[in-house]
């Protein structure tokens, strides 16, 4: 057996393992990486570590840091209110609204993480406090983030449009942008009827007769309310005036917030040190609503990401992608060859870096596409699609930060969710776009 097959089927093992037993699936990908790099690959222990992603660490731990405190002093109950008002007590219309912000994040040149990492605490605050199911909620801000994400000014877009260039091959940036933002804004459209988003429409708060619930749906201010519930179709909440006043507090966090989307936006700075660092500055001036903030980081969540992308990583390094890709392109049916292009890619991005997949599989596919037997604007767009719509699944960055995030949700019962979610759009979702951009000969 050759040594990339083995690690295929070792990382099968992990998914049995991992969903059968109460392991966490991170420690036995170290595991995994530990043995097949050392024994398969000739890896030392720096090679291994090699793969470790310490960005990602730094994004996991200073975002879910930075907004623990931003929950201790009250500044993401206070936030959650004011999108409540701001959409006039329409419940249906927040998840929308978090689709769209995180599309127009990703499509102006925001990094697809970086957004996701800005809006997903926000938006599964909302989703706690309103009983929107938070794979609903969780899902539609990545698919936002992806529907942006090939703009011709975006990073995915830039990276395509500048390989097609270089390799000389003919390309669409507008046809490859319009086909992100259809496709993932018809899978967030099915995912709002399936989820029980049309059920939404009965819930708006300023029927309630509450002096909140009137407040939200006239936009006005006043008074608050805190642990607000949803129950059937209406909501319960109980005032307290201290909600919606904004202390010292929650003005230097909210400063730092939009702090964090500038300095990601517009000076291109790591979200995750940025994020740490506004979160030190926090507990340094009011120490006693950090104290218990760290506890809240989502270690586990860490501990899974980083031990799944260390043995994607060892995979890279050992060939096991490039052996899949160059077997793939010896294929003599082209649209059979195209198809499971599409596979290699949403699989293998499921559980690694979306952009850094797509510079590997499209240079991987540049001789066959020089066949001419394959449209090439439609292969690259079905490819790069593929690629990032998996992007809600919990061992892809998008999908561990809205996991991470989901502060007020049964973690464990999330993380099937959104696995079995994600694994069903790796399924189905390449064969939809090959379907629908291959085959017609685009």
């Amino acid at each position: 057996m050759s040594a990339e097959l083995l690690s295929i089927l070792v990382l099968a093992v992990l998914f049995v393992v991992g969903t059968t037993r109460s392991v966490n699936m991170g420690a036995l990908a170290f595991a995994a990486a530990f043995g097949v790099g050392t024994l398969a690959a000739g890896l030392d222990a720096d090679g291994i570590f090699a793969g470790f992603p310490g960005d990602l660490f730094v994004v996991l731990v200073g975002v879910t840091y930075f907004f623990a405190i931003a929950r201790a002093n009250g500044t993401t109950d206070w936030l959650v209110h004011a999108g409540i008002r701001l959409v006039r007590g329409r419940i249906a219309l927040i998840p929308w609204v978090m689709f769209t912000v995180t599309g127009v994040l990703t499509a102006i040149g925001a990094v697809s993480p970086a957004a996701v990492a800005i809006v997903a605490p926000l938006a599964m605050g909302f989703a706690a406090r309103y009983g929107i199911k938070p794979l609903l909620m969780g899902a539609l801000v990545v698919h936002g983030a992806q529907a942006g994400g090939f703009s011709p000014i975006s990073i995915y877009g830039s990276t395509v449009n500048g390989i097609l260039e270089r390799e000389g091959l003919p390309g669409s940036p507008i046809a490859l942008f319009l086909a992100s933002l259809f496709a993932n804004l018809a899978i967030a459209a099915l995912l709002f009827v399936a989820l029980g988003g049309l059920r939404l429409r009965g819930r708006d708060l300023g029927d309630l007769g509450d002096e909140e619930a009137k407040e939200a749906k006239e936009g006005g201010g006043g008074s608050g309310g805190t642990g607000g519930t949803v129950t059937g179709t209406r909501a319960r909440t109980t005032p307290d005036a201290s909600l919606l006043r904004l202390t010292p507090a929650r003005i230097a966090t909210l400063v730092g917030l939009v702090a964090l989307v500038v300095a990601v936006l517009v000076f291109d700075l790591d979200a995750g040190l940025t994020a740490i660092t506004l979160a030190v500055l926090l507990a340094v001036v009011w120490p006693e609503d950090s104290k218990a903030a760290v506890a809240h980081i989502t270690w586990p969540t860490v501990l899974l990401i980083c031990g799944m992308l260390t043995y994607v990583a060892v995979l890279q390094e050992m060939g096991t992608i490039d052996w899949a890709g160059e077997h793939v392109g010896s294929i003599g049916i082209p649209l059979l060859a195209a198809l499971l292009f599409c596979y290699i890619g949403a699989v293998v991005s499921a559980f690694a870096s979306s952009v850094g997949i797509i510079g590997a599989l499209i240079p991987l596919a540049v001789p066959f596409l020089e066949q001419g037997e394959i449209g090439v604007v439609g292969m690259v767009a079905a490819l790069s699609v593929s690629a990032t719509v998996v992007d809600v699944s919990p061992f892809s960055t998008n999908g561990a930060l809205v996991l991470a995030a989901a502060e007020d949700t049964d973690r464990e019962r999330f993380f099937r969710q959104l696995m079995l979610y994600g694994g069903a759009v790796t399924l189905l979702a390449p064969l939809v776009l090959w379907l629908a951009l291959v085959v017609p000969g685009l």
